[in-house]
């Protein structure tokens, strides 16, 4: 099973994963498609996706680059600061997981989900 990417194209859509992350965990992917750590980052995710036992999660994808000011309100709204690449968990509409770089693995969002 690939990775069940959902794309974030629209600030309206925060709202819509809020109110899902109060019925199961959502995960947000903020992916920069110029930069190779980013690229890995995204690689391993697709890799350690199928063992993850995270089926009850949705995991959405923003592109940075061309979304930018989504990630901004994602910052904010979540009391995060901005990073590239980053994974943020959302439960019960709050961030209470996020990682960057080489430091983002499914395993810790795994031991996280409540």
């Amino acid at each position: 099973m690939s990775t069940p990417w959902q794309p974030l194209t629209e600030s309206e859509q925060l709202t819509d994963i809020v109110r899902e992350s109060h019925e199961h965990p959502v995960l947000i992917f903020k992916h920069s498609t110029s930069c190779s750590i980013s690229a890995a980052a995204k690689s391993k995710l697709e890799r350690q996706w199928p063992e993850a036992n995270l089926a009850d999660t949705k995991i959405y994808y923003l592109d940075l680059l061309r979304f930018r000011p989504i990630s901004a309100e994602i910052a904010t709204k979540f009391g995060i600061r901005h990073e590239s690449p980053q994974l943020l968990l959302i439960q019960d509409g709050e961030c209470s997981f996020d990682a960057s770089h080489m430091g983002i693995r499914l395993s810790d969002v795994q031991a996280k989900v409540q």
